[in-house]
């Protein structure tokens, strides 16, 4: 338990740092995360891969980055370990009984003959390849035949797979992006425009490649299938976005204010808009001195704002 909290302190620390665009120090983490015994359920349960992954691409340190790819390394040979065990649990079985069933009657054959017993050949299982594990909890989605839902799939799977940091949480794509889809055509109840243009603003998010988060946070369950197909585009939206955004909110709002404090109120226009007389006033020489100056007049009830020399 310690362990995994120490694990986690540190992956912690990386995602600041990648978020920040800053990665010193991360050099000293990741040398404390080589010295730490690491086991397949601590990074099922911290995802320190995709910490780690992250800050290598940030860094330009190329000490960073030589560290970060050799612990990834290490770490993919302990998900190929657990899987090759459990395909030898689930496959002894099979050839102990094959083997037996062999020899038996390799012996059979052997006493009728009169001959000596011969030894059993083993049996040539044909060599497949072995695809990485996936570590899910994606359900699988209902399978479809329509072309347009099975195109929009594809095309979720592309955008999921944008970088390689799928592999590193070794998620089911394929699974998850056919949950996406289901959810969207759920809400719509068919492949129409609005079901066309929700699925371009998700994968056009999901690839923007100034918004890695997003698309990690979808990958690791952080943000589930449910969750992204209702999403708006300020949702989805970079944190570096977010904030050019808020920047700009605060900054109109502060405008509008000043305008409002900065100006005279009077009875003596009327408003075109609510005819209403509640209005502030001010005036900017906003021409040569010898012309007269231009009046900013602002409506009190309803906003409208005009002017006139």
């Amino acid at each position: 338990m310690a362990k995994d909290q120490e694990v986690e302190r540190i992956a912690k620390k990386l995602d600041k740092m990648v978020q920040k665009k800053n990665t010193d120090g991360a050099l000293d983490l990741l040398r404390e995360l080589k010295n730490i015994k690491m086991s397949l359920e601590t990074l099922q349960l911290t995802r320190v891969g995709m910490s780690v992954n992250a800050v290598r691409k940030q860094s330009s340190d190329e000490e960073v980055q030589t560290l970060a790819k050799t612990l990834i390394k290490s770490w993919k040979k302990l998900l190929d370990g657990s899987e090759e065990k459990e395909k030898k649990k689930e496959g002894s079985p099979v050839r102990s009984s094959s083997t037996s069933k062999d020899s038996g009657s390799s012996e059979k054959s052997s006493k009728k003959s009169g001959g000596s017993p011969t030894t059993p050949t083993p049996p040539t299982t044909p060599t497949t390849p072995t695809l990485p594990p996936r570590v899910t909890s994606f359900p699988p989605a209902p399978v479809t035949t329509d072309s347009v839902r099975n195109k929009c799939r594809e095309l979720l799977v592309a955008a999921l797979q944008t970088d390689d940091d799928h592999q590193t949480i070794g998620v089911d794509c394929e699974h998850l992006a056919a949950q996406i889809e289901e959810e969207i055509y759920q809400e719509f109840k068919s492949t129409d425009m609005k079901y066309k243009n929700r699925l371009r603003s998700r994968i056009s998010n999901l690839k923007d490649q100034k918004n890695p988060d997003l698309r990690r946070n979808v990958l690791c369950g952080n943000i589930s299938a449910k969750r992204i197909a209702c999403m708006t585009a300020e949702e989805m939206a970079s944190a570096e976005l977010k904030q050019i955004r808020e920047a700009l909110t605060k900054e109109s709002i502060r405008e509008h204010q000043l305008s409002k404090v900065g100006g005279t109120e009077t009875d003596m226009f009327i408003c075109n808009k609510c005819h209403g007389k509640s209005c502030t006033y001010t005036q900017v020489q906003t021409r040569s001195a010898d012309e007269p100056m231009t009046t900013f007049v602002l409506c009190n009830s309803c906003g409208n704002r005009w002017k006139f020399c």
